[in-house]
């Protein structure tokens, strides 16, 4: 099955692909996911296997839902009643308020 990345209508970003597909996002300023958006897998793409090397903050919307491993050279903010299914990981400091982060499958 390819890999894609689409953008969609909605605030929805969508990967597709299978389960031993990797993905390696390198964002070379600030990566700020607008509040109630979505990054959503699909096909059997794996959150563990999604990454994003991010050279300055992060920033995850209120009520939004992210998807991956996040490698950040700062901050990594995750605004209130913001989702995560991955990892975050910052040289600074990881903010959470109110959220639910789970632990990608393995």
């Amino acid at each position: 099955m390819p890999c894609t990345l689409s953008r969609m209508a909605m605030g929805l970003w969508c990967l597709s692909g299978g389960p031993r597909d990797v993905w390696v996002f390198q964002v070379a300023g600030t990566l700020d996911q607008a509040s109630a958006t979505r990054v959503t897998l699909t096909g059997g793409a794996l959150a563990k296997n999604v990454f994003w090397q991010v050279a300055g903050a992060v920033t995850i919307g209120t009520t939004a839902h992210f998807e991956g491993v996040v490698l950040a050279k700062t901050l990594i903010a995750v605004n209130t009643g913001a989702s995560v299914n991955g990892r975050l990981l910052a040289q600074t400091a990881v903010t959470l308020q109110m959220n639910a982060v789970t632990q990608p499958a393995r």
